[in-house]
C-alpha cells in the first residue's frame, strides 16, 4: 500500500496561513510517511517556505477576472493529475472549495457551508458565533478530526515559520547599517492593518515610542507598515523626532515577511494590532504586546508555549465587541480608541522586564548591553 498523498488548501491572508501551521506538525506526526502538499496564494507563501513538515508547496497568483479563471482551469488539471488521497480545505471559500472538488480525491474534508458543502465527502461544522472565545487554531484542528487527530496543544504544536540563516544575516546587516549597536534594545512596532477597524491611532504609536525612548536611552525602534500604508510609518517617525529632538527609529526599509520574522526573533519586544505581522512574531519567542479591538485575544493571540510573554490589550465587556468589522455600531471605534498609550506603555514595560525564555529554533541576539549611545540631536 502506497503512502498517503495529502493536499492542504488555505488561500488569502498571511495570519490565516500562519494559524494552519500547527496542523502541519500534527499531520506529520500522525502520518510520518505521507506526502504533504500545501496550496497557497503568493502573498502568504513565504510563511510556508522551508517548513520541515511539507514535501511540496504549490503557489498560485492572486489575480482577478478572466486571468483567475484561466489560472484555476490550469491548476485544476494539474491537481487532478496528482491523484491526492485526502484534501483538507482550511479556507472554505468559493475558489478553494472548487479546487478541492477538482482534485476528485476520495476524501475531501471541509466546513459545512451553505451552497458549497456538496464538494466535500467529510463535512465539519464551523463555529459561526463570532463571540465564541475559541482560538482559530482550534477551529482549524476540527478539520483534522476525521483523520484521528485530537485537539492541539500550543506547547506541542505552536505556530511555525522556518528561520532562514541567510535572511537573518541580511537583517543583522540592515540593523547595523541603520545604526543599531550591540547594546541597543530593539522594539518592533507594526503601525497599520489591512482592515481599518484594527488600526490604532498613529499618534498613540508615536506617544509610546517617545515614552519608552525617554525611559531607557538604549531602546531603538523599527516601525513597519503594510505595503499600502508606508506613509503611516513615516508619519509616526516624524512626530517622534519632532518631540524628542533626536531619532531613536532605525530605518531598515521595507521588509519581506521572512525579514520581518528574522527581525522579530532578534527584537526585545513586538507591539502591534491583530494582523499578519503579529502572527509572524508569534512564530518566534519575542514578547508580544497585542492590541485587540474588534477581535478577541482568545481567538487571535499568539499560539505558542505559554512561557513566552504575551500582553493582551483590550477593552473588555463592550457589548459591540467582537464585531463583523463592516460597520462600527457606536460610530467611534471605541474598542481601539479607548486603549490609551499609558496602558500600552505599562504593558510594554512589564513585557520587557519579564524573564526571557530560550527559543528552540535558535536564540535571539542579545541587544541589551550597555554600549548603545543616543544619537546627537538633529540640527
Amino acid at each position: 500500500m502506497r503512502d498517503l498523498n495529502i493536499l492542504l488548501i488555505r488561500l488569502r491572508l498571511v495570519g490565516d496561513v500562519v494559524f494552519t501551521t500547527p496542523a502541519l506538525r500534527a499531520l506529520r506526526r500522525r502520518f510520518p510517511s505521507a506526502r504533504l502538499t500545501y496550496l497557497v496564494e503568493d502573498g502568504a507563501a513565504p510563511v510556508l517556505a522551508g517548513n520541515p513538515h511539507l514535501n511540496d508547496l504549490i503557489i498560485v497568483p492572486r489575480r482577478r477576472g478572466l486571468r483567475r479563471v484561466w489560472d484555476d482551469v490550469m491548476l485544476a488539471r494539474t491537481l487532478r493529475r496528482h491523484t491526492y488521497d485526502v484534501v483538507i480545505d482550511f479556507h472554505g471559500g468559493p475558489r478553494s472549495s472548487l479546487l478541492a472538488w477538482a482534485t476528485r480525491a476520495p476524501v475531501r474534508i471541509g466546513y459545512t457551508i451553505a451552497g458549497r458543502s456538496w464538494v466535500y465527502t467529510r463535512r465539519v461544522e464551523r463555529p459561526r458565533d463570532l463571540r465564541a472565545a475559541r482560538h482559530s487554531v482550534e477551529n482549524q484542528f476540527d478539520l483534522l478530526g476525521p483523520l484521528g487527530i485530537t485537539a492541539p496543544d500550543p506547547s506541542r504544536e505552536p505556530l511555525e515559520m522556518a528561520p532562514d540563516e541567510a535572511v537573518d544575516a541580511m537583517v543583522r546587516t540592515k540593523l547595523r547599517q541603520a545604526g543599531a549597536e550591540s547594546g541597543c534594545r530593539i522594539v518592533l512596532l507594526h503601525v497599520s492593518a489591512g482592515n481599518r477597524f484594527r488600526c490604532w491611532p498613529l499618534a498613540s504609536f508615536g506617544e509610546i515610542i517617545v515614552r519608552l525612548a525617554k525611559s531607557d536611552g538604549r531602546t531603538r525602534f523599527v516601525i513597519t507598515a503594510g505595503p499600502s500604508d508606508r506613509h503611516a510609518a513615516e508619519i509616526v517617525e516624524s512626530e517622534v523626532v519632532r518631540r524628542l529632538g533626536w531619532n531613536p527609529v532605525l530605518g531598515c526599509g521595507e521588509l519581506s515577511l521572512a525579514e520581518l520574522r528574522a527581525l522579530a526573533s532578534r527584537a526585545s519586544l513586538f507591539i502591534g494590532g491583530d494582523s499578519g505581522p503579529l502572527h509572524i512574531a508569534g512564530t518566534t519567542g519575542v514578547p508580544v504586546v497585542g492590541l485587540y479591538g474588534p477581535t478577541l485575544p482568545a481567538r487571535s493571540a499568539p499560539w505558542r508555549d505559554p512561557r513566552f510573554t504575551h500582553e493582551a490589550i483590550e477593552i473588555a465587556d463592550l457589548p459591540c465587541r467582537p464585531c463583523d468589522q463592516r460597520r462600527c455600531v457606536p460610530g467611534d471605534h471605541r474598542c481601539l480608541r479607548w486603549i490609551t498609550p499609558e496602558i500600552v506603555v505599562a504593558a510594554s514595560e512589564r513585557a520587557l522586564a519579564a524573564p526571557r525564555q530560550a527559543v528552540a529554533s535558535g536564540a535571539r541576539g542579545d541587544h541589551e548591553a550597555d554600549s548603545c549611545r543616543k544619537p546627537a540631536p538633529r540640527a
